[in-house]
This record gives structure tokens, sequence and C-alpha cells, in this order.
């Protein structure tokens, strides 16, 4: 971790490894999928320790609170001394990821019947 007092949000998320390039962490703030305490922000926006972001990536909502600055990207396991998720967070989380694979799979796949199958409905109807 730098020993900085304040990073650029867009530096940040992508050094937190967020998002895979700046640009990327970029577009997704000015698009309103990070919010900074509850309101959203430019990419230029100064971070400070202890500030709640809320990250929207794909359907999943992350709320995680800054406790390190960096503006260099590292490993893995150090980008995750940057930042900790709340507990209702994971929670949240986790529930709709249930949800969604319940009704995934609970939802039949409707795919082309294939040669076999169209001469079975076709006896059928005729019958």
């Amino acid at each position: 971790m730098d020993n900085t007092d304040k990073v650029r949000i867009d530096k940040w998320l992508w050094a937190a490894r967020f998002f895979k390039t700046r640009a990327l962490a970029k577009a997704a703030i000015e698009n309103g999928k990070v919010q900074i305490d509850g309101q959203k922000s430019k990419p230029s926006r100064l971070l400070e320790a202890g500030v709640i972001l809320t990250v929207r990536q794909g359907y999943d909502n992350k709320t995680i609170e800054v406790i390190g600055l960096s503006e260099q990207r590292r490993s893995a396991t150090e980008a995750q001394k940057l930042y900790s998720e709340t507990a209702e967070s994971i929670e949240l989380r986790e529930k709709l990821a249930a949800e969604r694979k319940a009704f995934n799979i609970s939802t039949p796949v409707s795919a082309r019947p294939n040669k076999k199958q169209r001469r079975q409905i076709h006896r059928f109807l005729n019958n």
C-alpha cells in the first residue's frame, strides 16, 4: 500500500481490481455504476480511507469500505487489503445469486426439436 492521503477513484478501482482497465473504471463511474456515499461522482474525485462505495458489477451490487489507498495495481491478495465488503452486502449478493440460480434451473430450455422429435410431433398431431 502506498503512503498517499488521497487517490483518484478511477485509479483506486483499477488498483483494487474491480475493473481490468482504468478506462473501464472511468466508464463505470460516468455511467453511475459507482457511487461514493450514495452519490454519483466524477472519475477525478479524490478518495480517502473510510469512504463507503457502492459498485455495480453485472448483477451484483457491492457495498465496500475503503481501508487502504494505492495507485499501483498489484496482486489480488494485496488488492483485497484495500477494502472490506460489508456483511449485509455479502449476504444480499449470495441471496440474489441463489435466487438467480434457482430460477435458471426451474426455467426449461426451449430448444428447437430435432428431426426425430419433429416426426414424433407430426405423428401425434395427425392421429
